[in-house]
Formats: C-alpha cells, sequence, structure tokens
C-alpha cells in the first residue's frame, strides 16, 4: 500500500502493476483513480466491488489453465476404477491458486472417478513442493495422480516420490502448470506428463497498451495471453523453442 501511494504521489502517467493477492487494493486504487492516474493490471487479478478503479487487465487465464489440466487429465488418464488426485496449491489468497484449483475441479467434477483426496497449499516453491508431497506420500498409500499449481512444486514433489521407491510419470501421473524449461526437462526424462503453458512475456504486449491507454483508446477489461498445453511425448521438439 506504502509503494502504491508513493507511485501516486510521484504523479506518473500510468501505472502497471501484478497484485501478489487478490484483496486490499480498493484503497490505493481509489487514490489513484482521483489522482487521473490509469491503472493496468498484469499477470494477476483483483476482488473489487468497483472494477472502474482499473483500466485493463493483462494477463494468463488461470480458471482456463486449470480447466486445460483437468481437460487432459480425463482425457489421458489411462487406470482403471477410483482416480485419487493429490493438489499441490499456489501461495494462499492468490489468484493462480484461486483460479487453477476452481478450473481444474469444475472440469474433473464431469467423471466422479477423479478425486482430489488431499489437497495443502506448497506455496509455489521446489522446496515446499517437496515436503507437502512427502507428507502426502506417508499419509496416503494410493495416490494415482499429482496436479501441482506450478511446474517448481511439481519437480519438487518428483524428488519426494523418487525418494519413496516410486516412479514420477508412471506409478504418479504428474499434470503441472507453467511449463517452464525445467518442466520440458523433466518430461524429456519421463517423470512429468504434462504442463500447461502459463505465458510470462507480457512486456511488449503491457507496453502497446500502456501507449493505447496514454492516448486515450478504449481497453477490453480483460486481454488474455496465449498459452498452450504440452504432454511428455512432444517436450523435446518443443523444448529448443522454450524463451523462459
Amino acid at each position: 500500500m506504502t509503494a502504491g501511494r508513493i507511485t501516486v504521489a510521484a504523479k506518473v502517467d500510468v501505472i502497471a502493476f501484478a497484485p501478489v493477492v487478490t484483496t486490499g487494493w480498493d484503497t490505493v486504487l481509489k487514490e489513484a483513480k482521483t489522482a487521473k492516474i490509469p491503472v493496468i493490471l498484469t499477470d494477476r487479478s483483483i476482488e473489487t466491488k468497483d472494477d472502474s478503479l482499473y483500466v485493463t487487465m493483462i494477463g494468463s487465464d488461470f480458471t482456463e489453465e486449470g480447466r486445460k489440466a483437468g481437460k487432459w487429465l480425463l482425457e489421458n488418464y489411462k487406470g482403471q476404477g477410483d482416480v485419487n488426485i493429490v493438489e499441490l496449491q499456489g501461495t494462499v489468497g492468490s489468484a493462480p491458486a484461486i483460479e487453477r484449483k476452481k478450473g481444474f475441479e469444475e472440469v474433473i467434477k464431469a467423471d466422479p472417478r477423479f478425486k482430489i483426496t488431499r489437497s495443502q497449499t506448497g506455496d509455489f516453491t521446489r522446496s515446499k513442493g517437496k515436503e507437502v508431497m512427502e507428507a502426502f506420500l506417508k499419509t496416503d498409500k494410493k495416490v494415482n495422480v499429482l496436479f501441482a499449481h506450478n511446474d517448481d512444486m511439481a519437480i519438487g514433489a518428483i524428488q519426494a516420490i523418487e525418494a519413496a521407491g516410486m516412479k514420477p510419470g508412471s506409478d504418479i501421473i504428474i499434470v503441472s502448470i507453467d511449463a517452464v524449461k525445467g518442466a520440458f526437462e523433466a518430461m524429456m526424462a519421463g517423470k512429468l506428463n504434462v504442463s500447461v503453458e502459463c505465458n510470462p512475456q507480457l512486456g511488449p504486449q503491457l507496453m502497446e497498451i500502456v501507449k493505447a491507454v496514454k492516448a486515450g483508446t478504449p481497453q477490453p477489461k480483460r486481454i488474455n495471453t496465449k498459452e498452450g498445453v504440452f504432454p511428455m511425448e512432444t517436450a523435446a521438439k518443443e523444448f529448443p523453442n522454450r524463451k523462459y
């Protein structure tokens, strides 16, 4: 909040920022509106009853990312019987964690075999992902699928799965989100089954929007980035194209 007030006081032309959490922004955004400084949200959305407080939001559709992960799982899971899923959530209260979970659950509820049996935050970090997965495996002897809200947690979980004497990617199907280089390396090693892309390269597109806003050109309330789905089978071919 303090940083936001300093920015408003500096009388900048446009404010663009990525909110870490979804709530608590109304006060500083009202100050920006009063100062007639347009605000662009990047990467993450916020919860507010007054969406006139910002001009537009550019970034990923996190709910759709969750849907893509769920859809891939329903279409590609080969096992029979109930499917027990453990979930590594992102940072509590963050838009990616809330929306990816929502989208994933929205899709898998179409098939009652698929159930999330355990769900806990791994805080988007590799070390926490490993720690929480270790705890999952100690208390739950039948885990069929891991859904990780990002690749770092998935990679940490892979370490825990291997330490428990199992094979990630076969004994436990792993579905993740981000599609960073580390995920492609894990897929090429046969340890990660699929990663849904979350495109972080917003800079050039953001600057075009800033210029348009400054020129008074109307903008849609939401501008989504283009993102794909990369299963293990395509990882080696796609890997040379990865820029992050």
